[in-house]
């Protein structure tokens, strides 16, 4: 099993600088001028994601350095599950019951957006439950963000909603999610199917869980 990693790190526009070797308000710029993609969290503030960084300096012939390679290179996490739901109490059901289903498995949790991108800088979950209408959120976009930067490997995404919608089923399929589940969910079928995914990204035969 890969350990844990730090592939989808995400850097303050002060330490996007320091990497740079520039003042603080030049990659603020290069943010506010649509050079560089970063988003901005519930404060205000700009984070840019790993993979937009380097994209970045490789397309200005800048150097990239060791430390963000190596964030590329780290591999998911078999040993860990991030639960994405601003529903508290439907985020506690299901980590308890994930937390029973995978006793080997880490359950984090998050309850928007941003708790999401702050653990999985700590984290590489290869399993995330998401809540597509996350308050302040696209879950859309956030799949595809999730998917595109994997690298060789992508995380399994569960994606749920309280819209039992077959446009919206069909519309975060095609946005990369690996399932969908309307709420309420059927806790068994979720599970069955969890299992399933585990067994088809990791090549193992089933063997009842």
């Amino acid at each position: 099993m890969a350990k844990n990693g730090k592939k989808i790190r995400i850097f303050s526009a002060l330490e996007v600088a320091n990497i740079c070797g520039v003042v603080n308000q030049t990659a603020i710029n290069w943010i506010k001028s649509g050079h560089l993609k970063a988003f901005i969290t519930p404060g205000g503030q700009y984070r840019v994601y790993t993979d937009d960084l380097i994209a970045f300096l490789e397309k200005r012939g800048m150097r990239v350095p060791e430390e963000l390679e190596n964030f590329k290179e780290e591999k998911l996490s078999w040993e860990d599950i991030l639960v994405v739901d601003d529903d508290r109490a439907l985020n506690d059901l299901i980590k308890r019951f994930l937390e029973k289903r995978y006793p080997e498995c880490r359950v984090h949790q998050a309850f928007d957006g941003f708790e999401a991108g702050q653990i999985m800088t700590e984290w590489v979950p290869a399993v995330i439950v998401l809540d597509i209408n996350l308050p302040g959120i696209d879950g859309h976009k956030l799949c595809q963000k999730l998917k595109s930067d994997g690298v060789g490997e992508s995380p399994i995404i569960i994606a749920i909603t309280g819209m039992d919608d077959p446009a919206e089923q069909k519309e975060i399929m095609k946005n990369g999610a690996d399932a969908f589940f309307a709420k309420p969910l059927e806790l068994e079928q979720f599970n069955a199917k969890i299992k399933e995914l585990f067994q088809k990204h990791r090549g193992e035969d089933g063997d009842g869980q």
